[in-house]
């Protein structure tokens, strides 16, 4: 092995190059080129052995043991992803829409709305912890973001739109199918602070969202769970065809994940 070092004019300086002899196994990239891939720690891979990789769990012993296998000194968040037999290419097959968790996220969303006169009243007497017109936008423009979700009343949208490449990529554009443009304000931010959640789909099927939290034990895990994937089902696209809910996977944020039947979860929703 050797590594060689040459000057370079711009924004790099330095070029390394690291070449591993030709008998060196093949690896991927970041190893060919010299990066060591970090490793799982300690506590991860105690937590994974007590997890088959092979199997399906029932949703209730898919929850324990997510549970046990969570080690972080904080409440870590259980988040769940779920692989939609969906083409989101196809408009007909995006699913996109909110979820009211029954025992809320276990976090303190910072709520925005973008709103005038009585309105901004309405939007701060429920809970909004920020409300305002061109004062907030300015302060948007001038980098401002510590707020989780944005609502707006329908004639705020105009300048609302302004900033969409600001709140756009980050997903904080208020959104007419999602609820959060509407002149219903105290009802919407009570929503969202209660535990309203949004999804949609990514382009290669799945879909994420965080369901709880550690500290929530089984029983309102299992509860919020359900009432997501039950929300999933309801929004199934009649030109979905085959299989609809391919594979779910739950973990905490800082554990393994754990594999759970979908076929059973939809049984447990049927029987209820």
């Amino acid at each position: 092995m050797y590594i060689a070092v040459t000057p370079l004019s711009g924004a790099e300086r330095l070029r390394l190059f690291i070449r591993l002899p030709a008998c060196a196994p093949r690896y991927g990239r970041e190893k060919r080129q010299g990066i060591i891939m970090a490793k799982h720690g300690k506590q991860y891979r105690k937590g994974s052995d007590n997890i088959d990789r092979t199997r399906l769990y029932e949703l209730e012993e898919g929850i324990s043991i997510a549970l046990e296998a969570s080690y972080a000194k904080f409440d870590e968040s259980i988040d769940i992803a779920v692989r939609l037999g969906v083409d989101p290419r196809h408009a007909d097959q995006m699913v996109r829409s909110s979820v009211m968790l029954p025992n809320g996220t276990g976090k303190d969303v910072r709520v925005l709305v973008f709103a005038k006169g009585e309105k901004e009243t309405e939007a701060l007497n429920a809970g909004a912890d920020y409300a305002g017109s061109d004062e907030i936008l300015a302060k948007i423009k001038d980098g401002w973001l510590d707020f989780d979700k944005t609502i707006a009343t329908p004639d705020m949208m105009g300048e609302v739109g302004k900033i969409g490449r600001v709140l756009g990529p980050r997903n904080l554009m208020p959104n007419a199918k999602l609820g959060t443009v509407t002149f219903d304000i105290e009802r919407v931010v009570k929503e969202i602070k209660k535990g309203k959640v949004d999804f949609r789909v990514e382009k290669n099927g799945i879909v994420h969202a965080a369901v709880g939290k550690v500290s929530f034990g089984n029983d309102k895990l299992l509860s919020n769970i359900s009432a997501f994937v039950d929300k999933l089902l309801q929004l199934k696209p009649a030109s979905s065809k085959g299989i609809y809910l391919k594979a779910i996977t739950i973990s905490s944020t800082m554990g393994p994940g754990v594999k759970i039947d979908p076929n059973q979860i939809q049984a447990l929703l049927k029987g209820n």
